[in-house]
């Protein structure tokens, strides 16, 4: 079973496994300008805002993600694996390369 995963910012989708972190099936979208960062939780490199939908996360350095953040539903996609469809937007240093002008408008040809 694989769940539906949006991108808010640039209206793209991608599935992932329950066993898959967000952030590895976002790689699978074959963009340049996804950072992999460490995969591991503690570079923050990752960092986005679950806006919908249910997900389990793993631990992540405080550094980069506070207790009060990751309730908000903040949180590094290195970390975080889906159990449901997710709604997410990008945070931090990702939003740059992710969510650029160029980018936003090449995902919306792709959706029409």
């Amino acid at each position: 079973m694989k769940f539906a995963i949006t991108i808010e910012d640039t209206s793209e989708r991608y599935d992932c496994a329950p066993d898959e972190s967000l952030l590895a099936g976002m790689v699978r979208l074959g963009r340049r300008g996804i950072p992999a960062g460490c995969c591991g939780g503690g570079c923050g490199v990752c960092k986005v805002e679950i806006i919908a939908g249910a997900f389990e996360a793993r631990a992540m350095s405080r550094d980069h993600v506070s207790a009060a953040e990751q309730a908000e539903g903040r949180v590094l996609a290195c970390r975080v694996y889906p159990r449901s469809d997710v709604t997410l937007r990008v945070l931090g240093k990702m939003q740059k390369t992710v969510c650029s002008k160029k980018v936003v408008e090449q995902a919306e040809r792709r959706a029409s």
